[in-house]
């Protein structure tokens, strides 16, 4: 969550900062609407657990269930894998009050405080369950069964699931049958994204049937294997008009790709008096005054409604859109011209783009829905064309590859979108899959790319600390250092000053080479490969029966000769001398990591701008205020551990790996 960070170095931030006591305990504070704050980390369902058992038990499930109902197995495989991935959570909910594979919402979660439009606005229906949100409801009068049997059984859940496919499509005057068109079913799948909204509907609907169109295949959190078969349909949309449901109303402040359907709910730019100001900076960068050169992924460490809440306090911090987990749904709070609070670096958020996903990092796979992941790649496919950014892993980030500004601000930094976060499924939705090679790869540069839903590292501390996580899917390798299990893993200095080895716990990320990330290789050793990490050798376990890795073309950085230590910084700031008369020059302090003679670091990108976006005052227009100074020295973003950073272009030659 981009709560604010430790009091950052520069003054105009510690300004903006001044009041902004805020931190993560808010959310709870704010969730008068949402599940999250009422129940979610009390839920009195959460000691349940699915009746299924047997890790094939879901795939039977949903074909006993499409046979039962007469949905066409695809269409309810489809639905489920863009509503949870098929995942069954355990018999808790999420922050919408959805339960199981089939995301049926529980509305008497909701009956305390009844929602009545939008932005927590509550209603006078206290006690009262709202129908048209209580999925779970109404499916449990279908089938004749308590509520909380669709709570806890996940066989049941998807039993839930199609009965109320099946009544919709009824009701809409559609054919009914598991042999049936799935084509015929587009209005019902559309209506299954309970979105009032059209363009969410048949974003949802589409997402849907293209999932459906290429077929899936995953194993869930808790071990059920499901294949959804590729299956050629033409959706028949045509049908959607049946829903009735209203187009979203045009606003010329998106910025989004057409059809989407984000809505506009805008962050405060106003004055607080004595100097403060909230929640962001005006600036030109539609005109490159900075440049936009990354996206930075977060997720929100609570739920969707707190977090638009937040964006909307003056006091906060602010960040572009938000994304909610149960269907993608985007809200977009800032001109991407504007220059967002997000990221606890000022360099990194004058030149980016912060997106909020709606999720909790130490939890993964129960927030990071397909319609989440589909529709923030669609919105990035859209920013990376529209403001010309790279689409790879230097410049599509996480909040935990975010640099710290100076040494004392390394330990402050945020580690979201966490372990858990598919970015191999998200690069593949974003038409760049991070396994595509082009001519002749190197031996000497490999990027991490250990596969995702198999590649189960032991985490630890999600719920209790030192306590082993639920077993998923990670998106990173453990270094050691040296080539053994055994061996303790790399210490981040940065991190640990006193030289302690990392560790396993959820927020540690000292240790771990990150999906997608590369570096130089400093040795082999049986079924083991060493890379330059943090200035130091460390080893990853890299078999060629189960490579962890992939060789790939690039560059990279060696100190020139003569040169015996390169300083590494979190910022690519204008000399001293480089400032206008008036302006006070920002302090560039070297990160504890440096490039020795005879190591060698991965290029990221060559065309880094040196600059400093000057905004101290409010609203105060160039040339006294607002002004981007320029610098003259160059540097080189590099991948620099789990994190990216700068290096000094002077000091340091490129070197094309063979």
């Amino acid at each position: 969550m981009t709560h604010p960070a430790n009091p950052p170095l520069d003054p105009q931030t510690n300004a903006r900062a001044r009041g902004r006591a805020l931190r993560r305990s808010a959310l709870a504070a704010t969730c008068s609407l949402s599940v999250l704050g009422a129940l979610a980390l009390g839920s009195t369902h959460a000691e349940a657990a699915p009746a299924d058992s047997g890790p094939t038990s879901r795939a039977q499930a949903f074909a006993a269930a499409a046979q039962e109902f007469g949905v066409p197995q695809t269409v309810l495989e489809a639905v489920s894998y863009s509503e949870s991935l098929w995942e069954g959570h355990g018999g808790t909910h999420n922050t919408d009050g959805g339960y199981g594979p089939m995301n049926l919402i529980d509305g008497s979660l909701f009956a305390a405080d009844q929602a009545e439009g939008k932005n927590g606005t509550l209603g006078s229906n206290a006690g009262v369950i709202p129908k048209n949100i209580d999925s779970l409801g109404r499916a449990a009068t279908l089938l004749g069964v308590d509520r909380d049997v669709l709570r806890k059984d996940s066989t049941a859940n998807i039993r839930g699931g199609a009965a109320l496919l099946a009544a919709k499509q009824r009701s809409l005057g559609l054919p009914v049958g598991a042999a049936s068109d799935p084509g015929q079913w587009y209005a019902t799948v559309a209506d299954a994204s309970r979105s009032s909204d059209a363009a969410d509907a048949q974003a949802f609907a589409d997402d849907a049937y293209a999932a459906l169109a290429t077929g899936a295949a995953r194993t869930t959190t808790d071990g059920k294997s499901v294949a959804m078969r590729a299956t050629a349909t033409t959706p028949q949309k045509s049908q959607f008009a049946k829903l009735g449901l209203a187009a979203p109303k045009a606003n010329p402040n998106i910025d989004c790709p057409v059809g989407l359907g984000c809505e506009w709910i805008p962050a405060p730019y106003v004055d607080l008096g004595g100097g403060n100001y909230g929640n962001h900076d005006v600036a030109q960068r539609d005109v490159g005054s900075p440049k936009i050169n990354y996206i930075v992924i977060h997720d929100t460490e609570g739920s969707y409604q707190s977090t638009l809440q937040l964006v909307q306090d003056p006091t906060y911090v602010s960040w572009n859109y938000t994304i909610r987990s149960s269907d993608g749904h985007i809200a977009q709070h800032m001109n991407p011209k504007d220059v967002a609070y997000h990221a606890g670096n000022w360099y990194v958020n004058t030149h980016s783009i912060g997106i909020e996903h709606e999720g909790i990092a130490a939890q993964g796979a129960t927030w990071y829905t397909e319609a989440l992941y589909r529709k923030s790649a669609k919105l990035v496919s859209y920013l990376t064309t529209e403001w010309n950014i790279p689409v790879d892993r230097a410049h599509i980030i996480g909040h935990d590859q975010v640099p710290g500004i100076a040494p004392a601000y390394i330990p402050g930094m945020h580690w979201d979108p966490g372990p858990y976060w598919d970015w191999e499924h998200y690069f593949a939705l974003l038409g760049h899959p991070l396994d595509a090679l082009s001519g002749t790869p190197s031996s000497q540069i490999v990027r991490i790319l250990p596969g995702f839903k198999g590649n189960r590292q032991a985490v630890t501390g999600c719920d209790t600390a030192g306590v082993a996580c639920a077993a998923q899917g990670t998106n990173f390798v453990y270094l050691h250092t040296s080539p053994s299990d055994a061996a303790p893993l790399v210490s981040d200095i940065g991190l640990y000053p006193d030289g302690r080895a990392s560790t396993t716990a959820v927020a540690d990320i000292g240790a771990r080479a990150a999906t997608g990330t590369e570096f130089a290789v400093a040795g082999k050793q049986g079924d083991w490969t060493a890379i330059w990490y943090l200035g130091n050798i460390a080893w990853f376990k890299n078999s060629a029966t189960k490579p962890t890795a992939i060789p790939v073309n690039g560059s990279y950085l060696v100190p020139k000769k003569g040169v015996t230590s390169v300083p590494t910084y979190g910022v690519a700031y204008p000399k001293a001398s480089e400032y206008p008369a008036g302006m006070t020059p920002q302090t560039v302090t070297p990160l504890p990591y440096t490039i020795k003679a005879g190591q060698r670091v991965v290029l990221a990108d060559s065309k880094v701008p040196t600059d400093y976006y000057y905004a101290m005052t409010f609203d105060t227009p160039p040339p006294l205020d607002h002004v981007d100074v320029m610098g003259q020295e160059r540097y080189y973003e590099v991948y620099l551990g789990h994190r990216i950073g700068y290096v000094p272009a002077d000091q340091v030659d490129i070197v094309r790996a063979k």
